[in-house]
């Protein structure tokens, strides 16, 4: 059963383990076009340890994501529970597929994704993610070298573009589940549950980081759950489509902006707290600037239980990007698109 637009181009095909790469089509959004590792052979990881930095064992997720060429990456036990000792910088290229395994990264460091490009990261938990220790870690086939102390992000973004996360859980980091950064843009993340947490997303770092202009990211289908707090996302700069997600949870507020972000909130289901003083899905968080700095629209928003979402007056210029937006429903529809939110329990002939 699918309940949107990017489960509709996979979901239903039983064949779908010996047609895995068809998932390359299915990207929507600003991550549209993202192939990751379509080009490349198959590699299985079979060994769930993690114990060298500078020469990994083949058949380690670690020794996968460092390779020179393009991989589609599997894994071949029902469960596969990885502890990362250190960051794992993913090279360019990439698909990471954890359709038909249990795979979860707990315990240990997160994911890195920094100047590179054409990456999916798909079916996978991160969950209680801490910063790696820092020292000797080989980011290429032909490269390591030494790396400072790791922020403790579930999934960090730098510099990067092209880039597609669908059907993953988060919950439980030291610092953010998803940071993007310094220039990075063509993204998407959809059909993503999130959970437990106090700053979700940030999307820019800096007020100072002027190549974050060139930002454009896509949040679809994605469930917004319990224990969550604040920056869902947090936005600087650039245009952020958010777009017929489900927010069930958040304590403090939903979506945070500061320097000049462009905001287009379409399709979406905001159910505010209890506590009064958090009614209000939109943060403003520009010292010395006028409320309506940056554009914020609400579009077929559904808001309940006193939510209320304050948009700008600025008019919205989407003529250049429009193409590569999402289509939105009316947020009504919200529940029913984020309903098979994070990884999907797919067996091999049996539509997931």
């Amino acid at each position: 059963m699918y309940t949107n637009p990017i489960d509709a181009c996979w979901r239903c095909q039983a064949d779908w383990e010996k047609k895995r790469r068809k998932l390359a089509k299915c990207a929507l959004g600003f991550g549209r076009g993202t192939t990751g590792g379509k080009a490349g052979r198959k590699y299985l990881v079979k060994d769930p340890s993690d114990d060298d930095m500078v020469n990994p064992k083949p058949g380690t997720l670690r020794h996968a994501v460092i390779q020179d060429e393009p991989l589609w990456i599997v894994f071949a036990k029902p469960v596969m529970k990885i502890r990362l000792n250190q960051e794992l910088i993913v090279n360019s290229n990439k698909t990471i597929d954890g359709r038909g395994s249990h795979v979860v990264i707990e315990g240990g460091a997160g994911i890195t994704l920094q100047y590179v490009e054409n990456i999916i990261i798909h079916g996978i938990k991160l969950r209680d993610i801490v910063p790696g220790s820092g020292g000797l870690i080989r980011d290429s086939a032909n490269h390591f070298g030494f790396r400072t102390q790791s922020d403790g992000d579930a999934i960090s973004i730098f510099a990067s573009h092209n880039i597609w996360i669908d059907h993953c859980s988060f919950s439980k980091a030291s610092d953010g589940l998803v940071d993007i950064i310094k220039g990075s843009t063509a993204i998407t993340i959809s059909n993503c549950h999130m959970t437990d947490h106090d700053k979700v997303f940030l999307f820019g770092a800096s007020d100072t980081h002027y190549e974050d202009r060139n930002m454009q990211i896509t949040i679809a289908y994605t469930h917004f759950g319990k224990g969550l707090v604040q920056r869902m996302p947090r936005c600087r700069w650039g245009f952020f489509h958010i777009v017929n997600n489900d927010y069930t949870h958040w304590l403090m507020y939903a979506i945070g902006g500061g320097k000049n972000p462009t905001i287009l909130s379409e399709g979406n289901r905001f159910i505010a707290p209890i506590n009064p003083r958090a009614k209000e899905v939109t943060h403003r968080q520009i010292p010395s600037s006028p409320w309506d700095s940056g554009t914020w629209i609400s579009n077929r928003d559904v808001l309940i239980n006193g939510a209320t979402f304050l948009q700008s007056r600025a008019p919205l210029q989407l003529q250049t990007i429009e193409s590569k937006m999402i289509g939105s429903m009316h947020g009504r529809f919200a529940g029913r698109a984020t309903k098979y939110a994070g990884p999907l329990k797919c067996v091999p002939k049996r539509a997931c």
